[in-house]
């Protein structure tokens, strides 16, 4: 069982749960989120996604610096449903957890913020590692596992990409992103 959370000041403008910057919840809300909205399913046999999303400028090919964070909440705020749960993590990157959300309903929700963020944003490369409960973990802590192995694979590409997991410790690409005059090309790899 989880320590009982407080909300204390942190000081900077938030509470101990949210980033001051971009209003958004943080990590450990993220961890917690996801132990709650798992056992919830459980009970009543619902899916539950979990994305881990990294977004960076890549005007600076050698670099690729993430990007600002405020932008990428408001995208964020923009394009996912208000029942989802929206936080900053650790390291720049951004976690999302879609109650009712099968792994097909998650790769279109990643979609339509890679699309907003290529129509306002153009200059900036969306990675997304996605997890779902229960097709490919039981427990919150394997699917964040997952999700971050499926974002390291994503990073792995030049250009937008979402990768999902699988219930093996692999990745399956599941829609590989060029970014082109042309628009979005899709494409279907698998690894293990």
């Amino acid at each position: 069982m989880s320590a009982p959370i407080v909300l204390s000041d942190s000081g900077a403008g938030g509470t101990a749960l949210t980033d001051p910057a971009t209003g958004l919840l943080n990590q450990e809300y993220f961890v917690v989120a996801l132990e709650s909205r798992i056992a919830a399913p459980r009970r009543h046999l619902r899916p539950v996604a979990g994305g881990m999303i990294q977004v960076v400028d890549r005007r600076e090919v050698d670099k690729r610096p993430n990007a600002e964070p405020v932008l990428v909440a408001e995208a964020l705020r923009a394009t996912l449903r208000e029942a989802d749960t929206l936080t900053y993590l650790q390291g720049g990157c951004f976690g999302v957890v879609l109650e009712d959300t099968t792994e097909s309903g998650a790769i279109s929700t990643m979609k339509r913020l890679r699309l907003h963020l290529a129509e306002n944003h153009p200059s900036l490369t969306l990675w997304v590692g996605v997890a779902c409960y229960p097709a490919h973990a039981l427990t919150a802590g394997e699917l964040i596992d997952r999700a971050g192995i499926a974002l390291i694979a994503a990073r792995d590409g030049h250009q937008s990409r979402i990768e999902v997991a699988t219930d093996e410790c692999g990745f399956a690409v599941r829609d590989a992103v060029a970014s082109s005059p042309e628009g979005w090309q899709s494409g279907r790899l698998h690894w293990s």
